[in-house]
């Protein structure tokens, strides 16, 4: 039951990053990598902070913090940073279907670090899920952009950032809680990704963002990274990692979904069948009996 909860969790979590993925695709355009990870990590501290300190989470121990915070520099820093150009390059639904192979990235990565074994079951539920995601985009590969081959290629560099922080973080969210494990990651990278703005100047594009830019900015930080990180640490917390992981196969769904809205990009009879797949996936993956 707590795995299927952590599942339950990732879902909404993944959802939650499928609607960032194509409200990043909207701001892609009008500000560079780095201001919009500053945007997303530093509204989402300011939002995680406080609901640390309320609900009276338990904190990294002080000999875990380097690690904590190479982790959250790793991901909330290097990894955004390569998401957000990624999707400079691509369309919203391409770059999340790179995106999509996080399950595969994970389930190696916990393979060779002797976290998980990897099951044939396990095996075949992640790739039902992301043939799904491919089935379902697959009619909107030959419209890409110009040069959107860089921002998959990218993407898929992005992804083994998430992988790592997938199966390392575990054990230092069982040693203290996954809301103080958060803050002080996202603090950390928020922290970096800060200095490096005011070294190269580029937050100053902010102060041209209209009404429009500055929702879509501020859901970026709050839904996109507060509320969709809270839940993915949790999860983290109570299902192993690639079952966590398999979930990111909803997030190209949910990014294409909103962004036929946000910046035109079509919806396709393939994304229907395309979320079947991915949910059969998922419970395949999932529903795997313990041995005695």
């Amino acid at each position: 039951m707590t795995e299927w909860i952590g599942v339950a969790i990732a879902l909404v979590s993944s959802c939650l990053g499928g609607s960032a993925a194509a409200i990043t695709r909207y701001l892609a355009g009008n500000t560079d990598p780095v201001t919009m990870a500053i945007l997303r990590w530093g509204i989402g501290f300011l939002c995680v902070l406080p609901a640390a300190i309320l609900l009276r989470a338990k904190w990294p121990q002080r000999s875990d913090l380097p690690a904590v915070a190479a982790l959250g520099v790793a991901f909330f820093g290097v990894f955004f940073v390569l998401y957000n150009i990624a999707m400079s390059y691509t369309t919203a639904a391409r770059a999340s279907l790179a995106l999509a192979t996080l399950p595969l990235s994970t389930m190696v990565v916990g393979a060779l670090l002797g976290v998980e074994a990897l099951t044939f079951r396990k095996t075949i539920g992640v790739c039902i899920a992301v043939l799904g995601v491919a089935a379902a985009l697959a009619s909107g590969l030959a419209a890409a952009p110009q040069g959107a081959w860089r921002g998959e290629l990218i993407m898929m560099g992005a992804v083994l950032c998430m992988a790592f922080y997938n199966v390392l973080s575990r054990p230092f969210i069982r040693r203290s809680s996954a809301l103080g494990f958060l803050a002080v990651g996202m603090g950390t990278g928020a922290a970096a990704l800060i200095a490096v703005g005011a070294l190269t100047g580029s937050a100053t594009v902010l102060s041209g963002f209209t009404s429009a830019q500055w929702i879509a900015g501020i859901y970026l930080g709050i839904g996109g990274g507060a509320l969709a990180f809270i839940l993915w640490v949790l999860a983290l917390e109570r299902a192993s990692p690639t079952r966590v992981a398999n979930t990111m196969t909803v997030n190209p769904i949910a990014a294409g979904l909103l962004a036929t809205q946000l910046v035109g990009e079509p919806i396709t009879p393939n994304l229907v069948l395309g979320l079947i797949a991915v949910f059969a996936g998922i419970w395949i993956a999932t529903s795997e009996a313990k041995r005695a």
